[in-house]
């Protein structure tokens, strides 16, 4: 059993998955949506991810203000997640995002990934620290 990551963004869905281990994450793809409010193909490839690898959880970012507070962007997203539960059945579990782009885009550009290329990576890049910082608390825990 596997658990996926999600980066669920107003335009893109950033996709990672775990090893069978639960040890390490890494990206699989980018879902691009047309438009901000229709998700119906974007669950039907979550769908269709959870079957291929196998998936028993999902961990969702969840994007906290700096703050600490929750803005419209959590509010989008809580709706996705219930979405998601419905459609799946597994248990899907919220994990701070904060910083995860940025730092995504950081690797990208520590890597010589030139500026106009970042936008295709940084989304999966994204979502393998949401899944990785989950896989590591979960670890440091036992």
């Amino acid at each position: 059993m596997r658990i996926l990551g999600l980066d669920f963004g107003s335009k893109t869905v950033g996709v990672a998955v775990s090893d069978e281990l639960l040890i390490t994450a890494g990206a699989v793809e980018i879902i691009r949506r047309e438009h901000e409010n229709k998700l119906r193909k974007t669950l039907a490839r979550i769908e269709q991810l959870i079957k291929e690898y196998d998936v028993s959880k999902i961990v969702l970012g969840f994007p906290k203000n700096m703050n600490n507070t929750e803005g419209e962007r959590c509010e989008k997203t809580l709706a996705f997640k219930e979405m998601l539960e419905r459609r799946t059945g597994l248990e899907i579990e919220l994990w701070d995002e904060r910083l995860t782009t940025v730092a995504a885009d950081r690797v990208l550009m520590q890597t010589g990934v030139r500026r106009e290329n970042r936008k295709k990576y940084v989304d999966s890049i994204a979502a393998v620290f949401i899944l990785q910082g989950y896989l590591d608390a979960c670890k440091n825990k036992e």
